[in-house]
């Protein structure tokens, strides 16, 4: 990988990958749908329409749009031994009906193909919901842009930095900063909150 837009926000993150999927001119477009429920003793309180509509950061989309060759993170751990592991970046090569044919992006697995398959994924304690959230949905996002967090600890020769409102944890403007190699190929763009 060797250029990439960070921003802090998933929600921005959400709105960015929107925007370049509609421009990606990737061969094959696929939509997915996730099966969302909670715990069984509070599984006839939420509609499965609200419960599609939550979007916690650490799970997958309720429709998870892919396009042949468009960039993917991975949300979970897989499989630690070949690195497949929370935050690596693949591409999309092939899509099944419960599988998603990927290449790993960097690393020492560079090139590896990998299956990746649905899986259920459950909220986290820092999700701050009232119920445990059970989807079942491949584990992944669509990366174009990555969260600032995300991107902690890789280095990118090219990076781009939006920042449309400010950061909101000490330290982390200091870590999208130090992801570019120099500032000559660091890019930031900021723009005023509302």
């Amino acid at each position: 990988m060797d250029r990439a837009l960070i921003t802090p926000l998933n929600d921005d993150v959400n709105k960015l990958n929107d925007r370049v999927l509609q421009a990606f001119t990737g061969e094959e477009e696929v939509i997915y749908y996730s099966f969302d429920s909670v715990s069984e003793d509070m599984n006839n309180l939420y509609l499965p329409e609200f419960l599609n509509s939550l979007s916690p950061g650490n799970l997958s989309p309720h429709k998870l749009t892919l396009k042949k060759w468009g960039p993917i993170t991975l949300l979970r751990n897989i499989d630690p031994k070949i690195r497949l592991c929370n935050g690596t970046r693949l591409i999309c090569r092939k899509f099944g009906r419960n599988v998603v044919d990927a290449e790993i992006l960097t690393g020492q697995f560079k090139g590896t193909r990998v299956l990746l398959p649905q899986i259920p994924l459950k909220t986290s304690e820092d999700a701050k919901m009232p119920f445990e959230m059970i989807r079942r949905q491949f584990p992944i996002r669509l990366s174009f842009p990555l969260t600032i967090n995300k991107s902690q600890g890789q280095t990118i020769p090219n990076v781009g930095i939006y920042l449309p409102d400010h950061v909101f944890s000490q330290g982390q403007l200091y870590v999208a900063l130090s992801r570019g190699v120099s500032e000559r190929t660091t890019k930031v763009l900021v723009t005023k909150g509302k």
